[in-house]
């Protein structure tokens, strides 16, 4: 059974179509890229699929356990945000906010959750430190931690690589590929990639004027591939 489905989705903000005819799922320990050019409506998918915005049409559903609120989401940040002026410990605990209900405290097991977040991304030494004072690559791996601490399910990445040097990418993109091959968790990111893209992703959503959705193998077999990937892009492993 599919954890989310989309089905004939229509996107696009106060009337105007950005995007119709989206039909995509995405089941247990999949790991799905969104790829297209600048503007072809990436983030107002995702911002749809949190139930950020309405779809103009179609239906959003969730199965296989998950519910629309068990999802884990690292979105772009801005400059300020960046520059956002609490510890680690504290941002990435309160990804488990949602799970508080009317309690006024967290819980010495979502406590426990979000130290074994931090040890995971390799944060931990960091906990007592300031955000703003990390890394671009160590700000990446607090957000990391937090969605986490949302969900064990699903996580939505939004260019999670966005702005990071060739080698704290690579780093960022083997970390991702982990989290979804040694511990099963659903992976969905945007990424402006397309190589890299092919490379990691199980399946690929491609948006834009022509819409795709399949698995890596039949992208890599299709005239959208052929046009978009470079030359040596066919051959990714």
């Amino acid at each position: 059974m599919a954890q989310l489905t989309c089905e004939n989705l229509a996107l696009g903000y106060e009337g105007r179509v950005i995007l119709n005819g989206v039909n995509f799922s995405v089941s247990a320990g999949d790991y799905l890229c969104i790829v297209g050019e600048n503007g072809s409506g990436k983030s107002t998918l995702m911002k749809t699929v949190l139930g950020l915005q309405k779809p103009l049409g179609g239906v959003i559903a969730f199965g296989d356990g998950v519910g629309a609120g068990e999802i884990g989401y690292l979105p772009q940040q801005t400059a300020a945000q960046k520059d956002f002026p609490a510890t680690v410990w504290e941002i990435v605990l309160s990804g488990c906010q949602a799970r508080l209900g009317r309690r006024p405290f967290y819980s010495q097991e979502e406590k426990q959750l979000a130290q074994r977040n931090m040890e995971k991304m390799g944060i931990a030494p960091f906990s007592r430190r300031c955000y703003r004072e990390l890394s671009g690559g160590q700000q990446q791996r607090v957000l990391l931690a937090r969605a986490l601490c949302a969900t064990q399910k699903i996580l939505l990445l939004d260019e999670p690589v966005s702005g990071l040097d060739p080698k704290v990418t690579a780093e960022m993109y083997d970390l991702i590929q982990r989290l979804n091959r040694e511990e099963g968790v659903t992976v969905i990111m945007i990424s402006h990639d397309l190589a890299a893209a092919v490379r990691y992703a199980s399946h690929i959503l491609h948006v834009g004027r022509e819409l795709f959705f399949g698995t890596r193998e039949e992208y890599l077999r299709s005239p959208l591939a052929r046009r978009f990937l470079p030359a040596e892009g066919g051959d990714a492993r």
